[in-house]
């Protein structure tokens, strides 16, 4: 299967007059089945206020958790127990882990991952302006067992990210961060 040709369906979503929101959440749900994942969330973020939160969530069915919360300041101590939030922080490319059980530190804080998200496999794809300022991460990851993303969801998920740039600034200019 070649993940590419569901681009046009995802830049179409996020092009239509749909509100922010409602393309944000329709986008997942395209990505996530797409990419078979178990949820797909998104991590929305005012880079002027160092302010962030899960805002919007698909999940297979509701059995999956739901990683929902409040607006937080995420320049502090989420980055010191996150690598990867740094490494979306430090604008660098999206991160693939098949196995967060097999992961280094050097790539993830297991325990960190265990005790917030609970997932087995993820993708970590940041929403980068076109100065390098984090505006979201874009989250698909699978429960119970690891995933190996094959070369086409990566390619897949490296297009799409950026495809939502738009519609998270959108979004961002209707929400108050506290």
């Amino acid at each position: 299967m070649n993940d590419l040709a569901a681009l046009p369906e995802l830049q179409a979503l996020l092009t239509a007059t749909l509100d922010p929101e409602s393309a944000l959440t329709a986008a997942l749900a395209l990505i996530g089945p797409q990419v078979r994942a178990d949820r797909c969330f998104l991590y929305v973020r005012d880079p002027a206020r160092e302010r962030g939160r899960i805002a919007l969530v698909w999940r297979l069915d509701e059995a999956v958790p739901d990683p929902r919360h409040d607006w937080q300041s995420d320049t502090g101590e989420l980055p010191r127990q996150d690598p990867l939030f740094r490494a979306a922080l430090a604008a660098e490319p999206a991160v693939f882990v098949d196995d967060v059980d097999a992961a280094g530190p050097e790539v993830l804080n297991r325990d960190f991952e265990r005790r917030t998200f609970g997932h087995r496999a993820l993708v970590h794809a940041p929403v980068l302006d076109a100065a390098g300022q984090l505006w979201g991460i874009l989250q698909p990851c699978v429960f119970g067992h690891p995933h190996h993303w094959t070369a086409d969801e990566r390619r897949y998920l490296e297009a799409a990210a950026p495809l939502l740039m738009p519609a998270v600034q959108a979004y961002m200019r209707g929400q108050d961060v506290g």
